[in-house]
């Protein structure tokens, strides 16, 4: 098996918009990745349930990703009822791609300075890389600094340039430069809510099946 990085991109996609598909091809095109995975979650423990069905949000996920041969969809968290963690899921993706091939676990800037509430969250550093999205004008160098002292003193041993991702399957932190693109779930559902467009927010099949199911429509962000 290729020991370029497998990407791994979690997350509600509440629904599932570009700010996702640009964060997934950025990585992609900077990390050289041999693939995204998008890991729709079942029931996440560290917030309140989504709206849509777990089911909803892996056919809308299923829809965006469809035009592209790089993107995977990876339904394992989707099937769970319990709460799920993204250590296990890391865990279980190591057991399956093996202990050479690096895999690299993308986040949000917001999502990694609050990683030391997450459980075990130490051992994700053991099962994978961490690449932290960081937007124009918010540096995330400059940030950690107000950041958990436990989580400041792993970010300075670890982190490295995005080539380092390629020489171990695990333990790095990298930072990820994105263009601006302010999209948010919650602003997708709102408009919804009031009857807004949403176009150019989703990929139109996206649209499409929010509208055919009449997703939203009572939603409160």
């Amino acid at each position: 098996m290729s020991r370029a990085p497998i990407g791994i991109l979690g997350g509600t996609f509440d629904p599932i918009h570009f700010g996702h598909l640009r964060l997934a091809q950025e990585a992609y095109e900077q990390c050289r990745l041999a693939e995204v995975r998008f890991i729709p979650s079942g029931t996440p423990p560290h917030r309140a349930p989504p709206h849509a069905s777990a089911a909803q949000r892996l056919e809308m996920a299923r829809l965006a990703l469809a035009d592209n041969p790089a993107f995977v969809l990876d339904a394992r968290e989707s099937r769970r009822t319990d709460a799920c963690y993204t250590v296990d899921t890391l865990q279980a993706l190591r057991a399956e791609f093996g202990p050479d091939v690096p895999l690299c676990l993308l986040l949000g800037g917001d999502a990694f300075l609050l990683l030391h509430t997450w459980n075990r969250w130490r051992q994700l550093f053991e099962l994978a890389h961490l690449v932290v999205k960081q937007r124009p004008g918010s540096s995330i160098d400059q940030r950690i600094e107000q950041a958990d002292e436990a989580l400041r003193l792993e970010y300075h041993a670890r982190r490295q340039p995005i080539e380092a991702l390629h020489r171990t399957p695990a333990g790095v932190v990298t930072l990820l430069d994105l263009p601006q693109l302010e999209i948010s779930a919650s602003d997708i559902r709102q408009r919804c809510a009031s009857g807004a467009s949403i176009r150019y927010l989703t990929p139109d099949s996206v649209t499409q099946y929010i509208e055919s199911n009449h997703l939203y429509r009572g939603a409160s962000c």
